[in-house]
């Protein structure tokens, strides 16, 4: 049975509107012109939009508040608003490795927990979960120490070269860094994982499969060479993959995921190695069904479990 559910707000002026076709429905249909249909973040399937990615840049913080309240209306008796939506996610990933035929156990949830405070994040913890997320060195370097050791970090924000002795000093459970871009920051890893002793690092490259150039990454034709390099000249690096961002309005978001694993067949043969060797990490919380249909290994779900993300405010 199809469900059709339409959630609007007020944005600078202009009404927007999300609807939701649940039952993972791929029908379109076209809205009116001061209309734009989104992805809600639980699970919608039509992708029409009129709206320019300026306009949808500004509607991020508006779809996160909105995933806010659908998260907590996922809340079971019993279990803490995370603890609850981290369980929908995770059975929304069973669900979609069902679809397309693939086991559910070989796909891996960060839980992305930029900006949430540490109890917050133990409740998640707690359920349970063992990988989480940080974008920022400082904020996971103050983090780590007050979690569990056995908790698996994945850094997934830019990494600049300064940043990088304080990041493996500091988290000793850093089990991957996904965002190496260039063959400097690519060495300034190796150089610190052998200057502190710690076993070799899992690391993915990240690929700009948009083109955008607000996004980081090397370019698709650039990640042969550049893992190439990490495997060959950084010893205490292990290269573990792919990482990509899909485009924020989404209208291109299968070309950027199959791009990514275009990306892979030419890095395995490469290296000589099998794709079970080479992670692709994409998907993100409005559309980590879709990249878990298209072959993702590891999923990197923020709001979707925590609510929206939390800044202080400038003085």
């Amino acid at each position: 049975m199809l469900i059709r559910q339409i959630l609007s707000w007020k944005s600078r002026g202009k009404i927007i509107i999300f609807e939701v076709l649940w039952e993972g429905s791929d029908e379109r249909r076209k809205l009116d012109d001061d209309v734009v249909s989104l992805r809600c973040l639980l699970g919608p399937r039509v992708l029409n939009s009129n709206v320019e990615s300026s306009e949808l840049n500004n509607l991020e913080e508006e779809q996160e508040d909105s995933c806010t309240d659908m998260a907590s209306s996922a809340a079971i008796e019993g279990a803490t608003p995370a603890s609850a939506a981290l369980k929908s996610v995770l059975e929304r990933v069973q669900l979609a490795a069902e679809r397309s035929g693939r086991v559910p156990q070989q796909i891996r949830v960060v839980a992305v927990s930029k900006t949430k405070p540490v109890p917050v994040i133990r409740q998640v913890y707690d359920a349970g979960h063992r990988y989480f997320g940080e974008n920022y060195v400082q904020e996971l370097v103050e983090k780590a120490p007050q979690l569990p050791e056995d908790i698996e970090w994945h850094f997934i924000g830019n990494l600049q070269s300064n940043k990088v002795k304080p990041l493996l000093s500091g988290v000793p459970n850093l089990a991957v860094v996904e965002t190496v871009d260039d063959e400097k920051i690519a060495n300034r890893l190796d150089r610190m994982v052998e200057s502190i002793g710690r076993k070799p690092l899992k690391v993915f490259i990240q690929v700009n499969t948009s083109g955008e150039e607000s996004k980081s990454g090397v370019e698709p034709s650039g990640c042969v060479e550049l893992a190439k390099h990490v495997s060959l000249n950084c010893p205490n690096l292990q290269f573990s993959g792919l990482m990509t961002i899909g485009m924020l309005d989404y209208t291109s978001t299968p070309e950027n995921f199959k791009l990514l694993a275009n990306c892979r067949t030419e890095v395995c043969k490469a290296l000589e190695i099998s794709e079970e060797q080479c992670e692709l990490s994409m998907g993100m919380s409005a559309d980590f069904e879709l990249a878990v249909e298209m072959g993702s290994t590891n999923v990197r779900v923020g709001s979707t479990i925590f609510g929206a993300r939390e800044y202080l405010k400038k003085k």
